[in-house]
């Protein structure tokens, strides 16, 4: 639904001040070799190619899917319910995201290392249903983000190889239409499991919701060793950066994504690129990208704490929660055209100016209407902005991010872009606890809508230095 496909045999007559947007040539063909030479058997490739099996094994992801979805709710009201405050909720979101770059590293390099997809998914599933159980005995916010973090940990490992397994056990011409339906099986998934977690809510104890997670967690474990056979041509993890669908769908699924660990020249690179006016674009993009997961990082990790504060039933989060992802998975169907119609640059702005204003909204709405009428505007301007405007700007943003990955530097690109990404998670998590607790939510979620104006800004630039470069041309 993103790929957009270009003809290498037609030359392009403004190739240079396009560099946002349009991916060249030279990485289309890198993609087919880094594909054919993987592995190095390029019978291996053909093999592939001729045996094309319909991607049934994804519906082993159902159960996950659902299991996942109201994960991350459940755990800010388990501690809200232990008596806990909006600070141990940060505390517990902010170890959930600096497990998660590790994480990321580590079962990356497992994924290219092994070539072992059936295992490390069901080791993902079954782990994470431990995992779950244990929440029952967690009687302390802090045990309750523990294990948070470990849950981070354990579900990171499959993200990767179910990407691969897409690409491996699917002919490369249709790789679109099976991430298309990879995406529609979890984003559902997850929307029955909120839907799910609404009635608990309503009729059962929470503690104990984390009993039918793990359930469907086990059920996805069997499913998976039922459905899911190795592949017989096994590519590694340059491939998802090499293809837009892929790239995309993996940093929805987890916003950090390494090739390589970082280096320190990695980010000199980046900074010294600002110097200059044709290279700057990528520093800015990711400034502004950091900036985004700063506000997104503040604002999220109070928005069910401020419900809780403002006496607002458990399944009436769940149903907030679930609207705002409806809402998020309708955008995305008309996120691609838009985008397309309007240029990234301009619809990134569009959202984030959007995300902004919701938020502000929601920061003045609580100051003039505290009490469980806040649940009002936030059933209103809550899906807009986390719905909506982000699945502009998550199309837009990710479509720059993707054309800026030149040939022989994804890896170097990846490192300095996800390194960010979480860094600035894990600051909007700190920043919002504290902001919370002594100024409160409605300041909180000002000071969120105000670090999104300072990114549309520097997305604005991103147009102002297509413009120099084109001159400079």
């Amino acid at each position: 639904m993103f790929l957009t496909s270009y003809d290498c045999a037609t030359p392009r007559a403004h190739a240079g001040p396009d560099n946002l947007f349009i991916l060249g040539c030279g990485l289309k063909r890198k993609e087919e070799r880094v594909l054919k030479d993987s592995r190095g058997a390029r019978e291996k490739w053909q093999i592939a190619a001729q045996t094309h099996k319909r991607t049934a094994w994804a519906d082993a992801i159902i159960p996950f899917s659902i299991a996942f979805g109201p994960v991350g709710t459940l755990i800010q009201l388990l501690i809200l319910n232990l008596d806990g405050t909006v600070i141990h909720v940060a505390l517990a979101i902010t170890l959930f995201n600096a497990v998660g770059i590790p994480a990321a590293l580590v079962w990356g390099f497992v994924a290219d290392r092994f070539h072992r997809r059936k295992t490390i998914i069901i080791a993902s599933y079954l782990a994470t249903a431990a995992i779950l159980v244990s929440f029952l005995f967690a009687n302390t916010a802090y045990w309750v983000s523990l294990l948070y973090a470990a849950f981070s940990f354990a579900t990171a490992a499959s993200t990767t190889p179910l990407n691969l397994l897409v690409m491996e056990t699917e002919q490369k011409q249709k790789w679109a239409t099976a991430f298309a339906r990879f995406s529609m099986i979890t984003s559902v998934g997850q929307t029955v499991g909120l839907i799910l977690s609404i009635g608990w809510g309503f009729f059962l104890p929470l503690t104990y919701l984390v009993v039918l997670l793990a359930i469907l967690s086990i059920v996805s474990a069997i499913l998976s060793v039922l459905l899911i056979k190795e592949p017989k041509v096994a590519f590694e993890r340059q491939v998802i950066a090499l293809n837009k669908t892929s790239f995309f769908h993996r940093i929805l699924a987890v916003p950090v994504f390494f090739l390589t660990v970082p280096r320190l020249n990695d980010f000199k690179r980046v900074s010294r690129d600002i110097k200059y006016e044709l290279t700057r674009h990528v520093p800015i993009l990711y400034f502004s990208i950091f900036v985004f997961y700063l506000a997104t990082g503040i604002f999220n990790t109070s928005i069910v704490s401020s419900l809780h504060a403002n006496n607002v039933s458990n399944f009436l989060i769940f149903f907030t929660t679930t609207l705002a992802m409806i809402v998020q998975i309708v955008s995305f169907r008309y996120a691609g055209p838009y985008t397309k119609k309007k240029s990234p640059v301009k619809a990134a702005v569009a959202g984030l100016v959007l995300r902004s204003l919701g938020y502000g909204f929601l920061g003045v709405s609580l100051y003039v209407i505290p009490g469980a009428l806040f649940l009002a505007p936030v059933l209103i301007f809550y899906p807009l902005a986390a719905g909506f405007a982000y699945s502009i700007y998550y199309t837009a943003s990710n479509t720059m991010v993707f054309n800026t990955l030149h040939d022989g530097r994804q890896g170097a690109s990846l490192g300095v872009y996800s390194a960010l990404v979480g860094f600035a998670t894990m600051l909007g998590s700190i920043v919002s606890g504290f902001t919370s607790l002594f100024l409160g939510y409605s300041i909180t979620f000002i000071i969120a809508a105000v670090f999104l104006g300072v990114s549309a800004w520097l997305s604005s630039l991103l147009a102002h230095n297509n413009s120099g470069a084109t001159a400079a041309k």
